[in-house]
């Protein structure tokens, strides 16, 4: 069984984000050219992925600012 692992409050914004847009981790790994699994990790803080968040908020049309979410990174 596989054991889950929690996401950053970021990550949850993400996922959140990801369900309102009908949109899959795996389509947003694609846009950002990245692996599916660097990206989990990333929404999971076990990477900081800092050079992506303003693309992941431009891509997802994030309101909240880009400073507060590198905060919670």
């Amino acid at each position: 069984m596989k054991c889950k692992r929690k996401l950053t409050s970021f990550g949850i914004k993400v996922k959140k984000r990801l369900i309102e847009l009908n949109m899959t981790q795996k389509e947003l790994a694609n846009d950002l050219g990245v692996s599916e699994s660097y990206l989990a990790d990333v929404l999971r803080g076990e990477k900081q992925g800092l050079k992506y968040l303003d693309e992941i908020g431009s891509i997802l049309k994030l309101e909240t600012k880009i400073e507060n979410l590198k905060e919670v990174v």
